[in-house]
């Protein structure tokens, strides 16, 4: 057999990589330094066209690794950037990122123990403590996943083998009555696509309105339950939200859990956004009743400061994680059931060659210790709070008092009104993006188009919001001229 080539063992060299490793991380660590400092611009906005254009004429071949990392991170998104208000998506830790640069080299699988020797037992040791954390009882289990989306279609896949009273996997999905679940009107759009995947429909959603609080109450719930009777459809779980996407709205969990415990319901709760309040003192009451869910979703790529994407699918009877997916892979598993391989990942997720997602909370966790969470969490709620009075002051109107670290608030020039209001906002927000110095979003409540702010990065200073707002008002005139 002939010798390796020269050009396939170069790109595979240690000291290249030593190399080319401390350059990167130099120069990242620099650009961090000026993100940190406010230097340059939170949103390098390019219309698509033209960025596609300008990406395209790189070309494919003839690049230099550094330099062109480098290039992609100055034309991307500063979410390092304490002027970046905008999705529910953090700046990583520095630390958690060099894990996944570890994850990434050792690129062990995740269906079967014996590939993720060490993943493994981490995500197991991870997702215990997750569960041991939103208060759910022993025998709780779970597994990580790439997104709440995901998440979202694990546990209600769950769902419906547990209590669809016919099984869905062997039998089919239309072996027994069309089925259903009631879903708040300020639901996770996920939440929908899921149910279609599933092939539910658009009647598999039956939706219950919001408080004015943005809350899905259990009289809400009792409403869309009767409202239900008759339909032919047969409503087997509620789905709950702690952080709603819209506005960060906690669910009254403790009362859904009376209410579906009392109707014989599955409880799912969405926790992407919230479930990390439950590390915080100050906060954690928000969550009480989480521990009664069947199943929750918890995103530690967000408030948990991961890089995206780790999802916790967690259920409180461990065992309804292998029902998700009840299928046998021969090569995988052979002939043996969940409980006698438990330890093979690949039996509750959709997911076969699973990234080793475990490995930076573990690390985090050990080094910065669960209580560094709850302080980052109780200051980004305090800048919340802090950006929602500014607002106010200058004259804004903001609809919610702050639950969480998401401000929904609007611009409001004397005598606009109506689909005006809508269209000057949402040039605001075009105006912001395309000024580049900050970065927020916009969102659509019953009371029309607001700006969306979501405080993720805790290196934000009581400036930054000052800032903002006199940046806002300014480019309000402007939008008004």
């Amino acid at each position: 057999m002939s010798e390796v080539p020269e050009a396939i063992r170069a790109a595979y060299d240690p000291e290249r990589f030593r190399a080319d490793g401390h350059r990167l991380i130099d120069a990242l660590a620099d650009q961090l330094a000026a993100w940190h400092a406010r230097e340059g611009l939170a949103v390098p906005w390019r219309p698509p066209a033209e960025a596609r254009a300008a990406w395209a004429a790189e070309g494919l071949e003839h690049g230099e690794l550094v330099a062109d990392l480098m290039k992609v991170a100055r034309a991307s998104t500063a979410l390092a950037h304490p002027r970046v208000m905008a999705h529910q998506v953090p700046p990583p830790l520095p630390g958690a990122a060099l894990a996944e640069l570890v994850a990434a080299m050792l690129n062990n699988g995740m269906a079967v123990a014996e590939m993720g020797p060490a993943a493994v037992p981490i995500e197991l040791a991870v997702i215990d403590w997750m569960c041991g954390a939103l208060g759910l009882p022993a025998g709780a289990g779970g597994v990580l996943t790439s997104g709440g989306s995901l998440g979202n279609l694990t546990a209600l896949l769950a769902m419906r083998q547990a209590h669809a009273g016919f099984d869905v996997w062997k039998e089919g999905a239309h072996a027994g009555p069309p089925l259903a679940v009631i879903v708040s009107s300020d639901a996770h759009y996920s939440i929908a696509r899921t149910l279609r995947i599933m092939g539910w429909g658009d009647g598999g959603a039956i939706s219950a309105q919001v408080d004015a609080e943005h809350r899905l109450t259990a009289a809400a719930v009792e409403r869309a339950l009767d409202a239900a009777t008759g339909s032919g459809r047969r409503v087997i779980g509620i789905v709950a939200s702690a952080g709603s996407t819209a506005t960060g709205a906690f669910d009254p969990l403790s009362e859904l859990a009376d209410l579906a415990q009392a109707r014989q319901l599955w409880l799912h709760v969405d926790a992407a956004h919230g479930g990390g309040v439950a590390l915080s003192a100050t906060h954690r009451h928000l969550l009480a009743g989480i521990e009664r869910a069947d199943s929750v979703v918890w995103d530690a790529h967000k408030l948990l400061m991961m890089p995206a994407l780790v999802t916790a699918v967690l259920f409180k009877r461990g065992g309804h994680a292998f029902e998700a997916f009840a299928q046998q892979a021969s090569y995988l598993f052979a002939a043996t059931t969940p409980a006698e391989t438990w330890w093979d990942l690949g039996q509750k997720t959709l997911e076969c060659t699973k990234r080793a997602m475990a490995v930076e909370l573990w690390t985090a966790l050990r080094v910065h210790g669960a209580g560094w969470f709850g302080q980052v969490i109780d200051r980004q709620i305090a800048l919340a709070h802090g950006l929602a009075a500014r607002l106010r002051v200058a004259g804004f109107e903001v609809p919610l008092a702050p639950t969480s670290n998401i401000v929904c608030y609007r611009h409001v020039p004397a005598g606009v009104t109506g689909p005006a209001l809508d269209a000057h906002n949402r040039a605001l927000r075009t105006q912001v993006l395309e000024d580049g110095r900050f970065y927020i979003v916009g969102t659509q409540l019953p009371g029309g188009f607001h700006l969306r702010s979501t405080i993720m990065n805790p290196l934000i200073e009581e400036r930054d919001l000052d800032d903002l707002v006199a940046h806002l008002v300014e480019l309000g005139a402007r939008c008004r001229s």
